[in-house]
């Protein structure tokens, strides 16, 4: 218990919160979107403002790249794209396009 009071008592003093102060990612918005480098629990507010700066910029049609692994990130993908207002259609991307490893989706247009 004393050593788990150190560890706080010299945390509070680094002021270690500040590195939870993180600045906004910009991803370039394009016809593709590799979910790799992003954390599963913020994968349906990125994939909403995704697709929404996409109808903005004329793109209808993205490519998910949410990798192959053990198609828990795929499941939660598909879940997302179910429901979502601005998806016309969705399906596993051909084999030369990332096969099982990502989803094509149709976006409706305006």
């Amino acid at each position: 218990m004393i050593y788990i009071l150190r560890i706080l008592l010299i945390l509070s003093k680094r002021k270690w919160w500040r590195f939870l102060e993180l600045e906004p990612v910009v991803i370039p918005i394009e016809d593709v979107l590799d979910l790799h480098t992003f954390n599963p629990k913020e994968v349906e507010d990125l994939l909403d403002d995704y697709f929404s700066a996409c109808v903005d910029k004329g793109i209808f049609s993205v490519r998910i790249i949410h990798g192959k692994g053990r198609g828990i990130l795929k499941k939660r993908v598909h879940t997302i794209l179910k429901r979502h207002s601005l998806v016309i259609s969705y399906q596993e991307a051909p084999p030369e396009a990332g096969a099982w490893g990502a989803t094509l989706v149709v976006l409706r247009t305006p």
